[in-house]
Formats: C-alpha cells, sequence, structure tokens
C-alpha cells in the first residue's frame, strides 16, 4: 500500500510539473497561430488516445459512453468547456500574460467551491466562505490595477472548473472519457485545419521542426492527464489539493523569472490575497478531513 501511494505521488507530481512547465512549449510552436495550435492539439491527442486504447483495454467503453445518451452529453460539454480553456490558455501564454494565466489556475479551486454552491447546493463552512471572499477581493484588487477585469485567468478558472463539473458528473474512466472528448473536437479541428489551409496561413507541414512540436502536442496533453489520472487513483483527495497548487506556482515562476513578465504592487497585492485564500482553503480541508476520519474511526469503535 505504501509502495502504491509513492507511486501515486510520483505520478501527481509528474503531472502537475509537466502542466507547469507549458508555458516553455507553447512559444516554441510559432509561427503557428493560437487556432491552429489548437486544432492540432485536439487532433494529435485524439490520435494518441486511438494508439492507446488499442494497446491497452480497446474501445469497448467508448462504444458504452457514445451509446449513453446523457454521459456522451455531458463530455460533449466538458470537451466544449475545456476546448475554451486550452485557447484561452494558448493565447495567454503566446500573448506574454504567462503570470495572468496562472492566477487562473490559483483561482480556480475557489471557483470550484462556488460552482458546488450554485450548481449541488452544497453548504459552505465559514473558512470556505471566507476564503471565496478574499478570492473575490484579490480579482477586484487585480481589476483595478489592469482598468478591467483580468479577462484570461477569469476564463480559465471558469471553463476548467466546469470541465471538472461536466467529468465528474459523467463519471467515465480517464482513457474513454479522454477519447470521447477529443473524438467530439476532431472535425471542428480538421475543419479548422482545412481552413488555415484555404488560406495559406497552416503552418503544419511547410516546417519540419514546427510540425514535429505540433505533433508533440497530443503527447504533452494524454500524458500528464492520464498520470493524473492514475494519481486520483492511489492518493487521497486531500494530497491531490496540495499537489494542484504546482502547476500554477510554476507556471508563475516561468512568467516572473523566465519570461521576464512585470509584477505591480498591486498585482503582487491581489496574488498574495489569492495565496493567503488558498493556505485558508488547504488548512480548512485537512482539518475537515482529519475530524471525518475521527468521526469514522469512533463510529468503528463502537460497532
Amino acid at each position: 500500500m505504501h509502495d502504491d501511494s509513492g507511486r501515486g505521488l510520483a505520478y501527481g507530481a509528474i503531472a502537475y510539473v509537466l502542466w507547469g512547465v507549458f508555458p516553455l512549449y507553447f512559444p516554441l510552436l510559432e509561427p503557428a497561430g493560437t487556432i491552429e495550435i489548437l486544432a492540432q492539439r485536439m487532433a494529435w491527442s485524439l490520435v494518441l488516445m486511438v494508439v492507446i486504447l488499442r494497446v491497452t483495454g480497446g474501445f469497448g467503453g467508448v462504444r458504452a459512453v457514445v451509446r449513453d445518451r446523457r454521459a456522451f452529453g455531458l463530455l460533449s460539454l466538458a470537451a466544449l468547456a475545456i476546448t475554451s480553456n486550452w485557447g484561452t490558455y494558448i493565447y495567454g501564454v503566446n500573448s506574454g500574460h504567462v503570470v495572468e494565466a496562472s492566477l487562473g489556475y490559483f483561482i480556480n479551486p475557489l471557483f470550484t467551491i462556488l460552482l458546488g454552491v450554485v450548481l449541488l447546493g452544497e453548504r459552505l463552512r465559514r473558512a470556505q466562505w471566507v476564503a471565496v471572499g478574499i478570492g473575490a477581493v484579490a480579482v477586484v484588487v487585480i481589476a483595478a490595477d489592469y482598468g478591467h477585469p483580468p479577462w484570461i485567468a477569469l476564463v480559465l478558472a471558469v471553463s476548467f472548473g466546469l470541465y471538472g463539473f461536466f467529468k465528474k458528473k459523467a463519471a467515465v474512466g480517464a482513457a474513454d472519457s479522454m477519447a470521447v472528448e477529443t473524438g467530439v473536437l476532431f472535425v471542428p479541428a480538421l475543419a479548422a485545419m482545412a481552413v488555415l489551409g484555404a488560406q495559406g496561413s497552416l503552418v503544419f507541414g511547410t516546417r519540419t521542426a514546427t510540425s514535429l512540436l505540433l505533433v508533440g502536442t497530443g503527447v504533452i496533453t494524454v500524458i500528464p492527464l492520464l498520470l493524473f489520472a492514475a494519481a486520483t487513483r492511489r492518493l487521497p483527495l486531500s494530497v491531490i489539493g496540495l499537489l494542484q497548487y504546482l502547476a500554477p506556482v510554476l507556471q508563475f515562476a516561468v512568467g516572473v523569472g523566465i519570461r521576464h513578465e512585470q509584477l505591480p504592487p498591486a498585482e503582487w497585492a491581489g496574488f498574495a490575497l489569492v495565496w493567503v485564500a488558498l493556505v485558508l482553503l488547504t488548512v480548512d480541508g485537512l482539518r475537515s478531513q482529519r475530524s471525518s476520519a475521527s468521526l469514522a474511526e469512533a463510529a468503528e469503535s463502537i460497532a
């Protein structure tokens, strides 16, 4: 069991580190634009998923999902949500907004909690309400400095939160889910590439190195997701919750330390507020889990 947890920790850490260094990969794909990168990512992700399913368990699970109208509909919505997320992230990174993109993933846990209240009728503990309130103040502080809301961060947080919600409701295995999602996106991806080709602006096939890197978008998309799925089967949610901050921390470090994006004092203050909210959220979550575990042990001892 200990070995299994160790493997889970390794899988989760690798997945989040890969997500964290994405901002170093996408600029290598220029002069390909956001639409082509997104379309290539969709198409090559499906190709890789077909290979993986062929080698592992076959397509029985995918066929079952396609026949299940509810699950297929939810995963189609998930595909639309992740398309918005991927496209916004690629645009943010390649337009010099890596730090703002990292903010989106910092505030995503706060948005996910809010989503539970609005869509699932969940009741929040006091500390969770305080964390969400601090996060909202942080967004206002950053928006005041920008002169407008941090749209890239907000779209990333909302789209990824909705993606997780639709996936949770669908309750489909990681590989089958990914195959269905990329399958839904495949035809629009081909159509987008066809339009770009007709306009003479398709980069794929014109530069060998860039074309190979575009093919690699399938690998950098699918591998972390499969590693993450393997980690969630082996680790408690509290550990996954802590690991999830690895990616935006690395993205923030890339934006500030490598891409040399400048943060005025007001933005530092906004980020500091978000980090305070996340610390509060994490401490409350760990305390709640310990309390639940203690109650379960007490119930077992009485039984």
